[in-house]
Formats: C-alpha cells, structure tokens, sequence
C-alpha cells in the first residue's frame, strides 16, 4: 500500500492525527485483545510491574520505574516503542516530527503556507520515534529543551528574534514519541525544573522567545531508589506531576532467576567445544543470587543485580571451556571447582557493608557460593546435620573411607577421564547419589557426586584445603589432629616439648 507523499493527497487519504497517548493505548487494547505477548523477554513481573505498566498506559500517564539496579527497567521502558504506530506521517525536513495536519514548529508552517497541499511528507517509522537521555550531572537545559543557536543565525542571516534560530533538544526532537530519562535522581534540580512544564502544561518555552510550542510526547523515567541519598533526588513538584510511581524488583522464585539467566547468558558459544550445565548447578548459581539479597555483609540498599547471575554462568563455563582446551577435548561438564570461578561476578556485582569489607570480598563470595551448594544440596539429599540417625547414616560409608586416611584431590584442569576415576575411587559415593538422585546419569550423576563432596565439606564433615588450582578433601578429624601435630613442630614455629 503506498503512502500519501504531499498533504493534499494525506487529506484525501482520511488519515486522522490522534495524541501519542491515545496512540499507545489504542495499540495496547488490539495487542491485549488479541492475545499478543506485549513485553517479551521479561519474566518475574507477570503479576507485579506488568500490569501496573499496562494501567499507566491505558491512562495516558507518565510513569517512573522505580527500583535497584538489574531490574530491567530500561528494557521495559525501550519496549514501549512496540505500542506506537508503525509508521506516521511528518512535515518532510522537520527538526521536531510536525504533524502536517497540526504543525508546530515555524519550519513546518512556513512550508505549509508556500506549498499547501503540495507540502512533502514524509513517513517516520515509530523505531525513530523514541528518545532517550541518561541522567549525568553536566546535562544543561539546552540538552534535553533546547536553546538559541548563534551559528545557526550567522549562518542563515536571521536574527536572534527569529523562531528559525532555536536549535531544539532532545525532547522536541522526539515530539509525536516517547521520551526516556534514565537515572532520574542525577538530574541537577534546576533541569529537572525546566521538565516541569512538559508535565503539566505540555509545552516548553525556550529562552528569549514568549511563543511556547505545545509538544505531543509521552514521558518515562526510571530512578534507583539508592540514589535518592547517595547521588541526588527527585524535586517534589516534578515527582508530584508524575502520574504512576512503579514499583521493581528482583525474581522471587528461583526458578524466575533461572529462567532469565538461561535467556540472557551467553552459553551456546561458536565453538567446537560443548559445555553441559547440569540442572542443580544452574539452581545453585541463582541461589548464590538469593543468598546475597540475605547476606549480612552486603549493603542491600544498593541491591545485587540480575545482571550477577548472567556474568557468573559466563565465566562458569568458560572456565569449564578452558579446562577442555587444555586437556584437547571436545565436550566437558560443568564442575564445583568453576562454580568457584565465579567469585569475580560477585565481587564486581556486590557493594559490601562495614563487617563484609573486614571479611573482604574474595572471602563473602566464597561463603555466599559455598551457602548456596549447601542448601542446595539439601535440596535433594538428606540434610548431614539432621539429628535423625538413618539421614545422617546415610553419608557413612563415605566418611568412613576418609577417616581410613584417604583423601583426593580434585584439580580444575583434570581431564573428564582422571575427573571420573577419582570420585568413583571414593566408597559409597556414586551408590549414595543413585539412591537420592536414581535418574542421574553420565555428567549429572558425577557432578551430583562432586556436589555431596562438597556440601558435606560445607557442614563440617570433610576437611577441604584450597590450593590455586586444587581442592583437597580429606578427614575431618585427621585433619584436625594433623594441625595440631604442625602447632607442636618447631619447624612450623610449635613449641618443642
């Protein structure tokens, strides 16, 4: 279908301007009516944010997300294009999306008034109809309103009086379409003052002109609530003109955090190495996730981001990559010993308190991974410290072979056939794991073994010594005496007896 290129054939065409508003809720009730997935992707906020968006925009709102960081707030926002029109008709030359039916700017009617109905037009497509500015302290009025332009009227011979000189900022640009700002708080209160008449009066004023141009634009923010203390604040007029504050938030199941990590990481590499992620490890890098939001040694005021998740199952099977490479294999399973890669996830994902710097980093991410596998495990096997004898019996067999001074140690970079023989070299272990976890097979059923390795490490009933490349499980109680032995040893700085 061809598209009226003039405005008299526009007329002709019974094409009719509507309000961007009353274009984004239009689209919503045909997307809604006919079942369309209006914010695919986004998963967690089906029952919460989703349909408090669906309700500003049915009322012709402006809106504020409001949440900590990794809540895919800027997503959401950049989704709302989708409920523009495809395309729409503007003055051909406009700085700022004329409505040839209702122009605004003296550009467009200029042109107007010289051509008529042989006007040229133009078809915008709604992708260019979305504007968006991150909130930076150095942001000026001119920026984001507009201002006079000097040049400009050097160069065309105006004078300063002329409405041909303004030089229009981001959100006149973006008339007939959405406006973004992001981190809201960061705005200097005096900018955010000139945002004002935008939301109420629908019009902005640039300096030295008393003619105000009447803008059609739907505003968005998003703001973290950190900010509010830390960086600067919403001034209360604008907050006031605002009409729907809503509220984000993190996944609350664990099955949420794994579903948007298996969506957003990078996993299925152009590699001829393939990496398999067992099931369990998946639920215990998110869980890692759940165990910070609770940690007492992370500052939960600056929140954890789903974005931690995302960059620890990348590096989790990199390190598994890596292994393969070095050993000349082309498949590999993901290990304990590179869930203990992801420590540089957290700490670069995690803003710690007092208490947790004197811990340091390094170490509360080891503790939240090492919460995570435990509970984990608990999860599907019998709970080592339960009171009740047959669970704690149930791990026996396997302690007892370590009590017998045996002891393995596990390096990251053990082929999949020296990483096999040595957890099945370890009495009862594989028996133990296909009596809880019987469907297991093949890389599940030898990452659940290093997994109970692991958790029974974690409650105290193997002794693990961390080496750079290794982990060294041996008897609790042999190990205790064996330190002991060293404290009694001159060489080691004992007393000698």
């Amino acid at each position: 279908m061809s598209r009226p290129e003039t405005l008299g054939k526009l007329k002709k065409s019974g094409w009719k301007s509507v309000s961007v508003k009353e274009e984004i809720r239009r689209n919503l009730i045909n997307k809604m009516s006919s079942g369309e997935e209006l914010f695919p992707g986004i998963m967690g906020y089906e029952k919460t944010v989703l349909p408090q968006i669906q309700h500003a925009l049915l009322s012709k709102h402006d809106m504020i997300l409001l949440g900590l960081r990794g809540q895919a707030k800027t997503r959401m926002l950049r989704m709302l294009v989708n409920f523009l029109d495809e395309y729409i008709p503007v003055v051909e030359g406009s700085e700022i999306n004329d409505d040839p039916l209702n122009p605004l700017s003296r550009y467009a009617k200029d042109l107007i008034k010289e051509k008529g109905d042989e006007t040229p037009i133009s078809w915008l497509h709604r992708s260019f109809r979305y504007g968006e500015k991150l909130a930076t302290p150095d942001t000026s009025v001119a920026d984001i309103i507009g201002d006079i332009d000097p040049i400009k009227a050097a160069t065309r011979k105006l004078t300063l009086a002329d409405e041909n000189v303004i030089n229009f900022g981001l959100i006149p640009r973006t008339n007939r379409g959405i406006f973004v700002i992001n981190e809201l708080p960061d705005l200097q209160p005096r900018i955010q003052v000139a945002l004002l008449n935008i939301m109420q009066e629908r019009d902005i004023q640039i300096r030295g002109f008393n003619v105000r141009i009447p803008l059609d634009v739907a505003m968005a923010f998003s703001a973290n609530p950190e900010d509010y203390t830390n960086r600067g604040n919403i001034i209360t007029p604008l907050k006031d003109r605002i009409d729907s504050q809503i509220i984000t938030h993190y996944p609350k199941e664990i099955d949420t955090g794994i579903n948007i990590t298996r969506q957003e990481a990078w996993q299925e590499r152009d590699s001829e190495i393939k990496v398999h992620v067992p099931e369990i490890y998946r639920e215990i890098i998110e869980r890692s996730a759940f165990e910070a939001r609770d940690s007492e040694y992370v500052d939960q005021k600056s929140g954890v981001s789903t974005r931690m998740t995302i960059t620890a199952m990348e590096q989790i099977i990199s390190s598994a990559e890596r292994r393969a490479i070095i050993n000349n294999e082309t498949e590999t399973s993901v290990r304990i010993a590179d869930l203990f890669h992801m420590v540089p996830a957290l700490t670069g994902k995690i803003e710690l308190v007092y208490e947790g710097e004197q811990e340091g980093a390094i170490s509360v991410a080891k503790h939240i991974i090492g919460k995570s596998i435990n509970k984990t495990m608990k999860n599907y096997f019998p709970d080592p410290q339960s009171k009740a004898g047959e669970e704690k019996s149930g791990y026996k067999t396997v302690t007892d072979w370590f009590a017998k001074n045996n002891e393995i140690s596990v390096r990251d970079t053990h082929s999949n056939k020296e990483y096999k023989t040595l957890l099945n070299s370890v009495d009862g272990l594989k028996a133990l794991v296909n009596k809880h976890m019987s469907d297991a097979k093949g890389w599940d059923e030898l990452a659940l073994m290093d997994l109970v390795l692991e958790g029974l490490h974690q409650n105290s009933m193997l002794s693990k010594q961390d080496l750079d490349d290794s982990r060294l499980y041996s008897d609790m109680l042999g190990s205790m005496f064996s330190s002991f032995d060293d404290l009694d040893d001159p060489e080691f700085g004992g007393f000698d007896r």
